[in-house]
């Protein structure tokens, strides 16, 4: 008799199987969607294919498409993180503190150098500590992470507005705001930083021993533990990552706004959730590539600036948001199903 398979190796076989079968109707069909919106938009709205459009597109895109990267790496292992738009906006905060204490009005270039990347390393150790520590009670207590990312969300915002009394922080140097607009043969930097952010964030999920763990333990935790991979360390670097990945939005955030507050993007938490699920990430984990969340955020973006263009309320296009989520939730929960009525 032959032996059965042991968990480890069931783990496998699981994720491989995953891997192989793709996002529910996989980046072509996104692609499609995203070439059907364009070009339904462009034949009702005079305008709407026009360069003035593509470069509204990719400044408003970045700050949202960074988020959702945040969020996408811990949605890979089966969690979640609640926390990225209070990491953000935190991290913001203290880099505009840093600079509007230490700078003054003489400063040379020089000393405006040291106190920016002074700034930035303040915002970057942030970020690293509270993904560490969202990590490690993620890790070491079991706890699940909607619940230790709701509770360090609630105390990061809690502290962010205590600080500010909820106030907007402003008196960054005038090269935050260039930057926020500036152009590189036509593309705005904050778009080249997503794109930049994407790939090597892509490159890690789909190419590192880390990102593969992260789809084993999001496919199977238990048999993950069987291949002698440590997971509470993966979950620690999970959440640091994502953390990290709220830095580089807090750059593009303070560019972007030329200041920072505890309110900004709260409406962003659940469109990052949207746009992964709509790209292919499996919200169980196990399964999920950067290439259909860009996608996704193209799509989701197309819809808001087509809805914005014709005149439409924002609450409506919320609603949209809304509904393709619901529909794309069902269509993953009945295809397992199709799938095996077609087999018998």
């Amino acid at each position: 008799m032959a032996e059965s398979a042991s968990p480890a190796d069931a783990g496998l076989n699981a994720l491989m199987t995953r891997l192989r079968s793709g996002a529910p109707g996989g980046s072509p069909g996104l692609l499609a969607l995203l070439v059907v919106l364009v070009a339904g938009f462009s034949v009702s709205i005079p305008g709407f294919a026009s360069g003035a459009t593509l470069q509204s597109f990719m400044l408003q895109l970045p700050l949202l498409g960074l988020l959702s990267l945040a969020m996408v790496v811990p949605l890979i292992t089966g969690g979640l993180n609640l926390a990225i738009i209070a990491t953000t906006n935190q991290c913001a905060m203290l880099m505009v503190f840093v600079m509007r204490t230490l700078l003054t009005p003489e400063a040379g270039n020089a000393t405006l150098l040291g106190v920016i990347l002074l700034a930035l390393l303040a915002g970057l150790l942030l970020c690293v500590a509270i993904g560490l520590v969202t990590g490690a009670l993620i890790a070491y207590t079991g706890v699940h992470p909607i619940l230790v990312t709701l509770g360090t969300k609630s105390l990061i915002d809690g502290i962010s507005i205590y600080l500010t009394r909820g106030q907007a922080q402003s008196g960054i140097p005038d090269i935050f705001a260039r930057a926020g607009t500036a152009l590189v043969l036509g593309i705005p930097v904050s778009f080249l930083v997503l794109a930049g952010a994407a790939y090597l964030l892509g490159l890690v999920l789909r190419k590192t021993p880390f990102g593969i763990s992260c789809a084993m333990i999001g496919s199977n935790i238990e048999a993950t533990r069987f291949s002698a991979i440590d997971t509470r360390r993966v979950l620690v670097g999970v959440y640091t990552l994502s953390s990290v990945m709220c830095f580089v939005a807090a750059l593009v955030s303070l560019a972007l706004f030329n200041s920072a507050s505890a309110d900004y993007g709260q409406s962003y938490l659940l469109v990052t959730i949207l746009a992964a699920v709509l790209g292919g990430v499996d919200p169980f984990g196990g399964f999920g590539k950067v290439s259909g969340l860009m996608i996704a955020l193209a799509i989701l973006q197309v819809i808001s600036s087509g809805f914005n263009q014709l005149g439409l309320s924002p609450y409506l296009t919320a609603a949209i948001w809304g509904l393709v989520l619901i529909a794309v939730m069902a269509v993953q929960t009945i295809r397992p199903y199709l799938s095996f009525g077609r087999r018998r």
